[in-house]
């Protein structure tokens, strides 16, 4: 049997002010290279929380009270307790706000040729020239000419390129997608979705996609899960949760969404 590339068991979160209360509790699941995972809910469900915790990033004053994550079998927590740092070269992260995610004073082809160099030990030169790579594999037209825009310079779909040409400097293994299309209008928002999804694809990167929005979710992951008050409460292939779901919730989020967009899937 192979050995899961992200294995998260039994993982819970609760605050240092009430410990006794789990924002999060008993979250279970595991991904192979190269599969889609989808983690849907309504606001203050626990997804970005769960996302977080992957990465040891929780906001202060959150902790991992107990549960045991594992990436590529060497455990990084185990019993609540932090063993190993996540490697920062296995895991990228695209945010939902990339204005928030970039350096307001860096250059976009600096940016993308630092995380490249820190990373990967190649050479300045070196690094440059991958920067005005990963800009056109995102998509970004006249890549060596947008090395040398600021963040402020470029439309929302061009910045939110940028995050995913950031997270894709380090060639990780997982991708983790905190709400990155919520912003974006619906076409750009399809653009990054399809982007995501044969890029990854094509470098065997495996994906987490967190995100309110049933139908983006669906264009992209093969699973899904869904998630309510913190819990894991439904999960299984994509399609058969969306066409057959079992718990009382997911219908209702079906509905919500068919009631404003018809059904997208």
């Amino acid at each position: 049997m192979n050995t899961p590339l992200l294995d998260v068991r039994g993982l819970h979160l609760c605050s240092k002010q009430n410990p006794d209360s789990s924002l999060v509790s008993d979250i279970t699941f595991s991904l192979s290279a190269g599969a889609t995972l989808g983690i849907v809910g309504e606001s203050g469900s626990g997804k970005s929380l769960t996302l977080r915790a992957l990465t040891s990033a929780l906001p202060r004053g959150i902790n991992i009270a107990s549960g045991d994550i594992k990436i590529n079998g060497i455990h990084t927590i185990k019993n609540g307790r932090a063993l190993k740092k996540a490697e920062s070269r296995e895991i990228g992260m695209v945010f939902q706000n990339p204005m928030n995610a970039l350096n307001p004073l860096m250059r976009t082809g600096a940016l993308l040729a630092e995380i490249h160099r820190v990373n990967t030990g190649e050479s300045k030169a070196a690094s440059k020239e991958k920067a005005v790579e990963l800009l056109q594999m995102v998509g970004i037209s006249d890549a060596r000419r947008s090395c040398e825009f600021f963040p402020h310079q470029l439309s929302g779909g061009q910045r939110q390129r940028i995050v995913l040409a950031a997270a894709l400097a380090k060639n990780p293994r997982i991708l983790l997608c905190d709400e990155p299309t919520t912003a974006l209008d619906t076409f750009t928002q399809t653009q990054i979705v399809q982007l995501i999804k044969s890029l990854c694809r094509e470098r065997n990167i495996a994906v987490i996609f967190v995100s309110h929005d049933l139908s983006v979710v669906s264009q992209l992951c093969e699973r899904i899960c869904v998630m309510k008050d913190g819990e894991l409460i439904e999960s299984g292939q994509t399609k058969n949760v969306l066409n057959n779901p079992q718990q009382h919730y997911t219908r209702k989020l079906i509905d919500s969404q068919r009631l404003l967009e018809g059904d997208r899937w």
